[in-house]
C-alpha cells in the first residue's frame, strides 16, 4: 500500500532527506519517495498517516495532509 502526502517546507535535499529518515526512524518497514518539485511524499509500507504526520512535525515540516 502507498500513500501520498503534502509536506510543507521542504525545499532541498537535506530537507528530503530529514523527512525521509524521520518517516522510516518511526516505521523501519517504510519506503519513503519524495518530490521536491510538488512537495509531496510516497509513503510505502502501510504507515498509518497519523505516524507520518508525526514523523514529518517532528523533522520540523508542516504536514499538509493526502495528496
Amino acid at each position: 500500500m502507498t500513500d501520498a502526502y503534502k509536506v510543507l517546507g521542504m525545499t532541498c535535499g537535506g530537507c528530503a532527506r530529514s523527512v525521509s529518515n524521520a518517516i522510516v526512524k518511526a516505521a523501519p518497514s517504510a519506503a519513503v519517495t519524495v518530490d521536491l518539485a510538488t512537495g509531496t511524499i510516497i509513503v510505502a509500507g502501510g504507515v498509518a498517516p497519523e505516524t507520518v504526520q508525526q514523523a514529518v512535525e517532528g523533522a520540523g515540516f508542516d504536514f499538509g495532509g493526502a495528496a
